[in-house]
């Protein structure tokens, strides 16, 4: 299962930088064969404590985490979606990846330091910066469905309904659109969803927003925090969430052990969300929730879809394993722990075997039965 976070963002606003430093977070690819083999991929770990703990249990001789893909996209400009600079190449990137990463530099220009940092518009503005990046992906999607309305006119003459209910989809999106307003705000029913799903919209892809800090600086959210909670409204307006790194220090202590980073970045003063902390939050943004298997060999955390089935969370493991289904031995992560072992688990009760109906929960320790 593929799943890949795209970095976008203006030039200059950080976005390589946060990408080496979530590249030290890196697995080996091999134990993820969906993922791509690219310098500007990196396949990143997903932190979870509760794999320590059932190796512990299992006496597993691998911890094999879920994973990501975050894809470093070069920085957007004005005019993108009209082809300006390399537009066209960046937004078919954007296009490829699941979920958005927006990048959004908060320190100053000129921080005092006489150290003066450039960025695109000389001045920093966040909600500038983020309508910037949000209208050429506006402006590609209304290219995009157009496109489609105009392929769509030959064959509503033949009274086709899907055809029809799609060209009315289109219709009030190209409404919603020219309103500058992206996708994902739109409100669509159950039908239409699954239509727009088809279309691949830029804006219909859910994002989380990065704030850029850096320690010692002049940080916008400290600096005006009036202006940086308008920032936030509006980020929160969109359905969205946000975290605030510093991604030179991440990239400085990228190579330090978790205490000594902590204890770095406290005399630096350094108040930023660390980068696991974004890796979980880009993780949830993809609507996921990861079950577990664990024995001597590995304990491995395996990521689906919300609400899938047990036999569709089994082909997460092998293809077969969804056709072949029979049964699935389930014990909640909590109750495991607190149970010392599967035998333990099974003896007060706690381990159970479940059919095909079964929805697979976040933390679920399973055991497939082909």
């Amino acid at each position: 299962m593929k799943l890949s976070i795209g970095i976008v963002g203006l030039p200059n606003v950080g976005k390589s930088t946060l990408f080496n430093a979530l590249t030290k977070k890196s697995v080996p690819a091999e134990n993820y064969p969906f993922c791509t083999i690219d310098p500007a991929v990196g396949v990143v770990a997903v932190p979870d404590d509760r794999l320590q703990q059932l190796s512990s249990i299992s006496g597993s001789a691998e911890i094999i985490p879920a994973a990501v893909e975050f894809v470093d996209i070069a920085g957007l400009v004005e005019g993108a979606s009209k082809g300006e600079g390399l537009g066209n190449k960046f937004l078919a990137n954007i296009r490829e990846v699941d979920a958005i990463l927006h990048m959004v530099r908060i320190f100053a220009v000129d921080d005092g330091s006489g150290d003066k940092q450039h960025h695109v518009y000389g001045e920093i503005d966040p909600l500038r910066d983020i309508e910037v990046i949000t209208m050429e992906l506006v402006m590609s999607d209304m290219e995009t469905v157009e496109k489609r309305m105009d392929k769509n006119k030959s064959k509503l003459r033949t009274n086709d309904k899907e055809v029809a209910a799609e060209q009315a989809l289109l219709e009030k999106l190209q409404v919603h659109l020219e309103s500058e307003k992206p996708a994902h705000s739109y409100d669509f029913s159950e039908e239409e969803q699954s239509i727009v799903k088809g279309l691949n919209l830029l804006t219909s892809k859910p994002v989380l927003y990065s704030f850029n800090k850096k320690s010692g600086g002049k940080n916008l959210d400290e600096t005006d925090p009036e202006k940086f909670a308008k920032v936030v409204e509006y980020v929160e307006k969109q359905g969205s969430k946000y975290v605030k790194v510093d991604a030179a220090t991440e990239h400085d202590l990228k190579d330090f052990d978790p205490e000594e980073k902590a204890e770095f970045k406290n005399e630096l003063g350094d108040t930023a969300d660390d980068v696991d902390g974004l890796i979980r939050e880009a993780f949830n943004l993809l609507e996921l929730i990861t079950y577990f298997t664990t024995g001597e060999k590995e304990t491995r955390a395996w990521q689906v879809p919300a609400n899938s089935t047990a036999p569709v969370a089994a082909a997460a493991i092998h293809t077969d394993f969804e056709k072949q289904f029979i049964r699935a031995e389930v014990v909640a992560y909590e109750d495991l722990i607190g149970a010392g072992s599967k035998s333990a688990a099974r003896d007060a009760g706690k381990l159970r075997l479940e059919g095909k109906e079964y929805l697979v929960k976040d933390g679920d320790v399973i055991e497939f039965k082909v």
